[in-house]
């Protein structure tokens, strides 16, 4: 089956790769020069613009967009409009808002196009792995599909689905990042608190690797956990600062409006708010609240000579 990939970073240039291993035609264009990943790179057919790409693409031509939440995705699917014809279909594998994946499929449908939110999964590894794909769209459109996500799924028969109309794909894998939010709070938690016992002088990748077989904590997690652990013992040189990229916040503010209690996953996606202050201001006040009513020393911060 042809396909076009827009956004060719590094798991952009990965899915089409498992693609072509998997018998299928890809040609892929990203918007951003030199993005092409070397080990992708000479097995993709590369468009020079998205004419370029749906001229060479059959009709009905199915189109993969790659690209970052928000506006890119509105803007490529803007670009595309000029190229693509009824009966064409778009599939969002991003990190879309739910809400922005039923109003653009609706916008599209005005035009006859199809369009499928594709909440993925797999990172870095879904090349060899395989990739984890929640669907959202009508199941007529996801059959003729088929076959693009057999190849990307670790199996034809699992890893994969329709999970609901549009916007489903999507939602399900807000919350799938906010449970992996959680998770991954809880293990860096426990390892933190064995680091700080002294007196047992913890070898903490040896820990991990224990709990990797037979445990009921294990996990692909805490297998990346071993692997971090074991390259570097002490964490040297990575700064205690933990970005996010949009479904945590979004996942959250889902359980206000639906009051469903989700305290895991809000506390974690708070304390990665934390991580990004240096010099957190409500800390500061904390600790001169300590000394009003109590007399309690105050450390002085240190200045930067």
């Amino acid at each position: 089956m042809d396909l076009g990939m827009i956004g060719l970073g590094r798991m952009g240039a990965n899915m089409a790769e498992r693609l072509r291993r998997g018998g299928h035609r890809v040609i892929g264009f990203d918007p951003k020069d030199g993005r092409y990943q070397p080990a992708t790179a000479a097995a993709i057919e590369h468009a020079p613009s998205l004419k370029a790409l749906t001229d060479q693409l059959p009709p009905p031509r199915a189109v993969w967009l790659m690209v970052p939440a928000g506006e890119t995705v509105d803007q490529t699917i803007e670009a595309l409009l000029h190229w693509l014809m009824p009966g064409d279909v778009i599939i969002d594998g991003g990190n879309s808002n739910y809400k922005d994946s039923q109003r653009r499929a609706a916008e599209l449908a005005e035009r006859h196009i199809d369009y499928v939110d594709c909440g993925t999964s797999g990172g870095v590894w879904g090349l060899e792995a395989g990739y984890s794909l929640m669907l959202g769209g009508d199941e007529a459109v996801l059959d003729r599909l088929r076959p693009l996500f057999c190849s990307l799924a670790p199996a034809a028969d699992r890893g994969w689905g329709r999970v609901g109309p549009h916007g489903a794909g999507h939602f399900a894998k807000m919350i799938h990042n906010g449970i992996e939010y959680g998770l991954m709070q809880a293990y860096a938690e426990g390892f933190s608190l064995l680091e700080h016992k002294a007196e047992f002088a913890f070898d903490l990748k040896q820990i991990a690797d224990i709990w990797r077989q037979g445990s009921v904590v294990r996990s692909w997690l805490l297998d990346l956990t071993a692997a971090a652990l074991g390259d570097n013992p002490r964490l040297d040189g990575i700064a205690a600062y933990v970005d996010d990229s949009g479904e945590g916040r979004w996942a959250v503010s889902e359980a206000v409006e639906l009051n469903v209690a989700a305290p895991v996953i809000t506390l974690a996606l708070l304390t990665r708010l934390s991580s990004r202050d240096p010099s957190s201001f409500s800390d500061k006040l904390l600790a001169a609240l300590r000394q009003q009513f109590g007399g309690h020393e105050v450390r002085q911060e240190r200045r930067k000579e």
